[in-house]
């Protein structure tokens, strides 16, 4: 599958509004978080230590100036945290140049991969069940969420990053509030195994939260998440599905074995201020 620069702008899009929206959730807990719009993308900080502290999304709206950039570095200079931005391989380069010019540093890559839809089926293993997580479901699927996250596959390259068990819950929890986010458990014999979430906006279904418990790895889980969110995206009829990734990871291995193809990667770059 090619991704141009338009397919790109329409994911980020969906990126922006998911990290925007949770942070708006955690601001209104009175976090003293906020949100900056600038370059096609935001500039966001939800509270000290949250995983949604990053600017996302620059460089599908413009350029930002010297400027902005040097708001947005004030911004996270007033609440004591290092600004990190995630910018897309397909985003405006000018902006990767001005950003090494002011002392940004590359920490790391992700991956984001993608599949066309239309006309697919998908069928997962039959020894794992999903189901839909609804209701009063939200503290049992944090809980497998987050135990799972909270021991990493050894696959490929490692996170630049490790949050508390605390600050994982919280930005899930605020994801799920903010976006209109499905929840799924897959279930082997009975009990709960892995856990993920998928949105859908503007007919892109973005596929997040996945986890394994580490006693369940290695026996279909994760196909069988993938597969059951796929089916539900075709049918509310989401023309593209993506999914972001470690670089090597165990997740994007079982992504390419559904049919995803990567569309690009984005550079990690932090500067502490």
């Amino acid at each position: 599958m090619f991704c141009g620069v338009r397919l790109a702008a329409r994911v980020e899009r969906l990126e922006v509004d998911a990290i925007a929206g949770a942070t708006r959730v955690a601001t209104g807990r009175g976090s003293g978080g906020f949100v900056r719009e600038f370059g096609g993308g935001a500039a966001c900080f939800a509270e000290v230590g949250s995983p949604l502290n990053k600017v996302a999304g620059v460089g599908f709206g413009g350029v930002p100036s010297a400027g902005e950039w040097a708001e947005v570095e004030a911004a996270y200079a007033a609440v004591g945290v290092p600004v990190q931005v995630e910018l897309a391989q397909l985003a405006d380069p000018r902006i990767g140049a001005e950003l090494t010019g002011r002392g940004y540093r590359l920490m790391s890559f992700e991956n984001v991969l993608g599949m066309e839809l239309a006309g697919r089926r998908w069928a997962g293993p039959t020894e794992v069940e999903v189901r839909r997580d609804e209701g009063d479901g939200l503290d049992r699927w944090l809980d497998v969420v987050v135990d799972g996250f909270a021991h990493p596959d050894d696959e490929g390259v490692p996170s630049h990053e490790e949050f508390p068990r605390q600050a994982l819950a919280a930005v899930m929890r605020d994801m799920a509030a903010a976006n209109d986010t499905c929840r799924y458990l897959a279930y082997r014999d009975g009990v709960p195994a892995g856990a993920a979430s998928m949105r859908t906006d503007g007919g892109v279904a973005a596929l997040a939260g996945a986890a394994t418990l580490t006693a369940h790895r290695r026996h279909g889980v994760q196909t069988a998440l993938l597969s059951a969110r796929l089916t539900e995206a075709a049918a509310a009829g989401c023309d593209l599905a993506v999914i972001t990734t470690q670089p090597g990871s165990k997740s994007q291995q079982n992504a390419q074995g559904r049919g995803f193809s990567l569309l690009y990667t984005r550079a990690v770059l932090v500067k502490e201020v």
